[in-house]
């Protein structure tokens, strides 16, 4: 059942590596079952980041972001058909929340594309990006006070606004906001009143049923645990709440990686089942009507023959 509801190519992101057809072919090698492929959507002129404001392939311009928008829809489509009697691929994208406006530029793209899904993520607070570096995320925490302790709380009052506009199928690293604190692996329970947002915002993921992914991303980047924090999984799983699978891949390199260290965050929290969405069957959502629900035991994740390959 090895899956990844989370990934990005070098063909359609600034930051990443190789294109989406050997992004694809490294899924298929690898023995997954469903990939889904989410480019990051474009963003207003003024929210570029340095990459993407000096690079020939990804241009400098808000417009060129929105051409290279409806380059990756036709090359994904494309390969969704070429390789559908190998792998299950998902077209969809990674929404941002960088401001108000941000709501508007998701809608129409789901409006203007049939996606199977997009990954709701946050990448900025008070509009600074708080995943790029040390510097930038520095300059968000002085905003709201100075403490990680403050910018952890204003990143989950931010998150709660972006899931109540958009309620997305899939919620992407929940706790990012943790990468570049002075303790990334600290827990979050001492700090009551960031508890309870973080407790709030999960309460409400689980009443409108969006997946919460399991995202491998953090073990990456120096984390002991995968985003979000096994004590933040442990409270959405007593909620009913459900799990997808997320490399958060950025190159053939990172498809499936640590996978095997998710499975013990898996095993430790209690989980019985993976969630993934596919094309068919009965809708979940008005905004996907071809798309449904499917549901994998952890067991046959354990049990697929891929899942050697994805130990690494």
């Amino acid at each position: 059942m090895p899956i990844s509801s989370h990934s990005h190519s070098g063909q359609f992101c600034g930051h990443a590596k190789n294109t989406l057809e050997e992004m694809v072919k490294t899924a298929i090698s690898l023995k997954m079952e469903t990939f889904a492929m989410t480019e990051h959507m474009p963003r207003d002129e003024e929210d570029l980041y340095p990459e993407e404001s000096g690079q020939v392939e990804i241009e400098q311009t808000a417009a060129d972001l929105v051409d290279l928008m409806n380059r990756y829809y036709a090359e994904a489509v494309r390969l969704r058909d070429v390789y559908a009697p190998q792998i299950k691929l998902l077209v969809g994208f990674e929404s941002e929340w960088i401001r108000p406006s941000s709501a508007g530029l998701v809608v129409r793209l789901v409006q203007q594309y049939q996606f199977d899904l997009f990954v709701g993520s946050i990448h900025h607070l008070h509009t600074i990006p708080i995943d790029f570096d040390k510097l930038r995320y520095e300059a968000a925490r002085k905003v709201s006070g100075g403490t990680d302790e403050l910018v952890f709380e204003d990143y989950f009052d931010e998150q709660y606004v972006m899931l109540q506009t958009l309620k997305p199928p899939v919620v992407g690293h929940f706790d990012l906001i943790r990468l570049f604190s002075d303790d990334p692996d600290r827990s979050f329970k001492p700090m009551k009143d960031v508890w309870q947002k973080i407790l709030r915002n999960l309460e409400f993921i689980a009443g409108y049923g969006g997946l919460v992914e399991l995202n491998s991303a953090a073990i990456r980047k120096g984390m002991s645990e995968p985003y979000p924090k096994v004590e933040i999984c442990e409270e959405f799983l007593k909620l009913g709440g459900r799990f997808t699978l997320s490399d958060d891949s950025h190159g053939v390199e990172q498809i499936a990686q640590n996978y095997h260290r998710v499975f013990e965050a898996i095993t430790r929290i209690g989980i019985q089942d993976i969630y993934c969405f596919e094309r068919g069957g009965e809708k979940v959502d008005d905004r996907f009507g071809h798309v449904r629900v499917r549901s994998h035991t952890v067991v046959s994740l354990a049990d697929h023959p891929g899942f050697a390959a994805l130990n690494r």
